[in-house]
Formats: structure tokens, sequence, C-alpha cells
């Protein structure tokens, strides 16, 4: 295998030489998942989260050709303030690479990077997964498939709730995916802690969650973890409220024929404005969550 073409910033490569915890972070949510100066806001305080439980981040973004697994200060700002920028999956990463795109990394995308960067956990808001109808349309998060190929453990809010729940749930079940939740029994939906599905495996503490990511190493399991981590009591929007503005949400993009890359971004600003900016700020909130658990589970890793 030859080397791939990453680049390392300055803490990433200390941590890496040290045998340091690190947490990957993904770029889309920077580029595609908010508004800015929000998504800036965001970026910075996940990345200090990360920091304040020993870990070190690593924000994952394509520029110049090269993978750049952590970016600094000015990187982050030029990133957040960026609007031509690629939203790049597994099909697309080696072609940016080639081509010197700018482009920021999805869950699957981040997955094959922190993989490659030798991180071995990635905290991350909601991953991708069978978007509502697809039984016609046949749209499926390539991110399933990284889930059951890449070994990272991925920490998520569960998925987006602007998808079909049971669907995915359904085919990480059927791809070997463990889904593990976290402090309860139930799976979590993005913006609400419950669901209505009940997870299929529950692990409380990061050591344990460490562990297990461990003993896949040695039974040479390919694939990660997918730890759903419900948002904080305080920040969700309950399912029954939030779906009425999903539905509505759902129905703008399809009246106005918003397709392939483009839904996820276009269904997550239109509950945004929606719900009055509740869906955003409920959205910071598990993201940094998500931060402080992903951290947890690096710096347990770490121990060995």
């Amino acid at each position: 295998m030859t080397t791939p073409p990453l680049a390392f910033a300055a803490d990433v490569a200390a941590a890496r030489a040290a045998a340091a915890p690190i947490v990957a972070l993904e770029s889309t949510i920077i580029t595609h998942g908010m508004p800015f100066p929000e998504n800036l806001e965001t970026a910075r305080a996940v990345e200090a989260e990360v920091r304040a439980l020993g870990a070190v981040p690593a924000t994952i973004a394509v520029t110049g050709g090269r993978i750049r697994v952590g970016l600094g200060p000015d990187e982050l700002e030029a990133l957040a303030r960026a609007t031509d920028v690629r939203k790049l999956s597994r099909a697309d990463l080696a072609v940016a690479l080639t081509e010197g795109w700018t482009g920021a990394t999805t869950v699957a995308a981040t997955m094959i990077c922190a993989r490659l960067a030798g991180i071995e956990v990635f905290a991350t808001g909601g991953i991708g997964g069978v978007h509502r109808g697809a039984e016609m349309t046949f749209d499926v998060s390539a991110d399933l498939r990284e889930l059951a190929h890449t070994l990272v453990t991925v920490v998520a809010s569960g998925a987006k709730a602007i998808l079909d729940l049971p669907k995915t749930l359904e085919v990480l079940e059927t791809l070997g995916v463990p889904v593990i939740a976290c402090g309860q029994d139930a799976l979590p939906a993005f913006w609400s802690r419950d669901s209505g599905l009940a997870a299929p495996l529950r692990l409380d503490d990061p050591a344990a969650i460490a562990r297990a990511h461990r003993m896949r190493t040695r039974l040479g399991l390919p694939g990660g973890q997918l730890v759903a981590n419900p948002i904080p009591s305080a920040a969700e929007i309950p399912a029954a409220e939030i779906a009425p503005h999903i539905a509505a949400a759902l129905a703008a993009a399809e009246t106005q024929a918003i397709a392939a890359k483009a839904v996820t971004p276009f269904l997550l600003s239109e509950i945004g404005r929606r719900t009055e900016g509740r869906a955003l700020a409920a959205n910071i909130a598990l993201v940094r969550n998500n931060a402080r658990l992903a951290a947890q589970i690096a710096v347990e890793l770490a121990r060995g």
C-alpha cells in the first residue's frame, strides 16, 4: 500500500507520536450542517470539549490534494466561511484529492480518513441512513456500509431524525454493526432522546465501550461501532414535537425537487427555520455532548 496523502496538524502529529488520545471530527457539519457564524463557534466549542477531557481534536477536511488531519484556527475559520466546498463521501474522496478540490468529509469519508491516520474514535452529530421513501428512490447513505467496513468507533446521537429510523436500524443489524446506546435502553433520534426503538446493545461506561472496540480488533471483525449517545435532556426536542416540522420540511424538499447530497443540508436548514432556531441549538448541544463521550472513550483506548 502506498502512503496516503495525509497532512497532520502539529498537535495531532505530537499526539500520534506520544500515543496520546485523539478524537476525529467531521467537517460537513461546519460547511453543510450549520450557518456562519454558528458553524465556526460550534467547531471551536467541540474542539474545546475534546481538549478539556484530555484528548486532542482532529477536524478532518480535504484541501490542496491532501487530507488535513487537524485544522489550525485560521484554517478552521476559512473552512467555516467558505461557500464552494464539496461534500465528500467514499465515492468521491479520491477524485477530490487528485483534482485538488476543497472538500468537507461526511461520516463515511471521515471514518476512512481517521482509519488512515490511526485514529480510533470519531464524534459527530448524527449518522446518515435510509431516507424516507428509499423503497422508491434507493437513497441510502454510504455511512451505513462504512460502519460495516471501517474499524472506527463513531459517537453520534443516533441517525438523523429526518430519516427512516426503523429501516436504518434494520440495515445496521443486517450489516452486523454494533449499535450501542449509552445511558438508556432506547435508541436516540438526534434532536430527541427516544426514537421509540429499542437499541440492540447498551453500555454506559466509556471504558466498556473501549474494551468492546479492542475486542473487535482481537476477533478480526471488520467495521466499527455506532455509539448512540442521547442529546442532553435540557436541550432535546421531543419526537412528537419535532415530527410535524420534519414532515413539513420533507414536503418542501419534494416540492422543490431537492435531491442527492443537497437533501440533508436543506432539511436541516428548513427544520431550523421552522423551529425558530431550536433545532440548531439542539444540534449544537448534542454535538458537544458527543465530543465529550468520544474524548472519554479515546482516553480509555490510549490506556491500552
